[in-house]
Formats: structure tokens, sequence, C-alpha cells
């Protein structure tokens, strides 16, 4: 398969899962961790206009149509944005979308591991994570009809 195709099949299997995330989440805000140009930020800013959307990265580095208004983009290191977001909102996310790392277990894996309790500390009970690789410890919903095992992730807050 081409890399194109990759990305392709890649951002559908996004797309799909959060859709089904949108419709199952439970009241509260969305969090997406790893704002990069802000395409996934956008679509759920349109998908779901009443929510409270917060986005954090390393840099500010969105498209400015795709970028969060002042006060709902925190930029720093993930582990430190995420004890800053849960000082501010507490546990009220409902739905988060993690979108890091380079592709490379060695580097990704731990770096997913390390951030996992930070990301529980703020996901209401049946809060909902949708996520580009697997996390240990979570709850693995089912995946929308057409999305390939291991391609994307839902896990479901306990």
């Amino acid at each position: 398969m081409s890399r194109l195709d990759s990305v392709i099949r890649r951002l559908t299997a996004q797309r799909d899962c959060l859709g089904v995330a949108l419709d199952r989440a439970p009241d509260g805000a969305i969090l997406d961790i790893g704002l990069g140009n802000g395409r996934t930020y956008d679509h759920l800013r349109e998908s779901a206009p009443a929510r409270d959307i917060w986005a954090i990265d390393r840099a500010m580095n969105a498209h400015p149509a795709s970028a969060p208004p002042d006060g709902f983009f925190l930029e720093g290191e993930a582990d430190a944005m995420l004890e800053a977001l849960h000082t501010r909102i507490g546990r009220g996310v409902a739905l988060v979308h993690y979108d890091l790392g380079i592709g490379v277990p060695e580097e990704d894996v731990p770096l997913r591991a390390s951030l996992t309790g930070g990301i529980a500390n703020l996901l209401v009970p049946g809060g909902l994570l949708v996520a580009n690789g697997a996390f240990e410890g979570m709850a693995q919903l089912p995946l929308p009809n057409g999305v390939a095992e291991g391609r994307y992730f839902i896990y479901l807050a306990e």
C-alpha cells in the first residue's frame, strides 16, 4: 500500500471513530491532544459546536482558520498541559482525541503510557478516548465498520 493510501485510510478511520465517539459521548468538554495543523480540531468544532473544545500541543502551528480561541489552547509538553487543564476544569472532559507520536513504537508507546493517568483524570465517567495508538489498561470499544483493527482505537473511561 502506498503511503498516500495509508494516510487516507488513517484519516478515514479517525473521522469514523470520532463520529461514533461524538454520538456516544456524555456531557462535557472535548480535548484534542496534538493540535498540529488544526484539521481535527476544526472537524470537532463543526461536529460539536455547543461543546467547549480544548487543544494541547507543544507549539501553535494550526492554520489560522483552524486555531482554538484564546484561552482554549494549552501550549507546552502534554503531561504539564494535562495537569494545567485538570486544574482549570477538573474531571470535565467527555471526549479526548489523542494524536501524538511519530510512528516509532519505541518512542510512542512510552509517551502514551506516561500520559494515560493524566488523560484518565480528565475524563468523566463514561467518557471516551479516541486514539491513534493503543493505550494499556483501558477498556477498548469495538471499531466502526470498515476501520481495520489496530488502525485507530476507541476506549471507555470507567
